[in-house]
């Protein structure tokens, strides 16, 4: 994997409800005229890089699929009349995931599934059950905040682990997503070190995530660095991962990353199914592509893309008591 992709490969999920917009564009004009060379050049900007680098890319016929876009934009004369056709262009791609975030800082935004999730509390627990709850998190992989935001996670850890502790709860319920990252590093120390799943695009190139040595890693090159992580009192310990529809992306990625650990088991309802990562590209007017590039794979190399299923169904008001006993037999 290049330089530059490692660097872009961050998962992303954001709450569009604030900041999206309708994608219409500036009113039409009575009398179509010709589409601008700047319009066009924009236009072709866009479809050439979706082409390029979509995770369906060999399912999509290009001719057809930018005939449709410019279809939409007939007459456009500036980069926002080009707006109904960016998001033509992001309902056909059909990956629920990629978005244009404008330099403004709204979004054109085309996914239509619904990541919900009821509130949650910290549940109570018998002294002898640990419990750890990863959150998202929005912004870079290490530096002060994302080091603070994994040291949070190892703190929990830290503070509920003792020798009587016979397994542990990860609770990743209502985490939309956003850097993978910190919380990687956060959650290592129970997850456990070696890889943990894979990014696998269209044509089959793999590129590994896991963790090791306190670091989150992208084929074992580290992002996010602890230099003080913690370690188990008693290690490989038994592990209950709750899931729910609220969890999306990122959160995806730490809901997979326990999928074939030994000892472990996941108890809930299915995760919201964008289980995909966005790789970011910078277009000429400074407004960027957040382009679904590559489908999430456990350690297995079992491809999702879709929800992640638990292997317990069970509702959240008895998900603990279900939990509980799983641990303690």
């Amino acid at each position: 994997m290049n330089n530059r992709l490692i660097k872009n490969f961050l998962f992303v999920f954001l709450l569009f409800s604030c900041n999206q917009d309708d994608a219409t564009g500036e009113p039409p004009t009575s009398i179509i005229s010709p589409i601008s060379t700047k319009a066009k050049n924009f236009l072709n900007e866009f479809v050439d890089i979706v082409e390029a680098n979509s995770i369906n890319r060999h399912k999509i016929n290009w001719v057809d699929f930018r005939d449709k876009v410019f279809e939409k934009v007939e007459g456009a004369q500036t980069i926002a009349n080009t707006y109904p056709g960016i998001r033509e262009a992001l309902i056909m791609l059909g990956d629920n995931h990629s978005f244009l975030t404008k330099p403004d800082g709204t979004l054109i935004f085309a996914g239509n599934l619904k990541c919900n999730s009821p509130s949650i509390s910290t549940p109570s627990l018998p002294g002898n059950v640990g419990y750890v709850k990863v959150n998202s998190f929005s912004g870079p992989s290490n530096n002060n905040a994302a080091i603070s935001f994994a040291e949070g996670i190892q703190n929990q850890i830290r503070s509920n682990d003792h020798s009587e502790v016979i397994g542990w709860i990860v609770d990743i319920r209502g985490n939309r997503g956003g850097n993978m990252w910190p919380m990687l590093a956060g959650i290592g120390p129970i997850l456990g070190e070696g890889n943990a799943g894979y990014f696998i695009d269209a044509d089959d190139n793999q590129t590994s995530w896991g963790f090791q040595d306190g670091s989150s890693l992208i084929n074992g090159i580290e992002v996010t660095e602890l230099n003080n992580s913690y370690e188990l009192i008693t290690p490989d310990p038994k592990v209950a991962v709750l899931l729910d529809s609220g969890i999306a992306s990122s959160g995806e990625v730490i809901a997979i990353s326990f999928i074939g650990r030994e000892d472990t088991k996941s108890f809930g309802s299915s995760t919201c199914g964008l289980s995909t990562s966005n790789e970011s590209f910078i277009l000429s007017d400074n407004s960027t592509l957040n382009l679904t590039t590559a489908y999430l794979a456990d350690r297995n190399k079992n491809l999702y893309g879709i929800p992640v299923n638990p292997d317990f169904v069970v509702t959240n008001e008895k998900i603990i008591q279900n939990v509980l006993e799983w641990i303690e037999n």
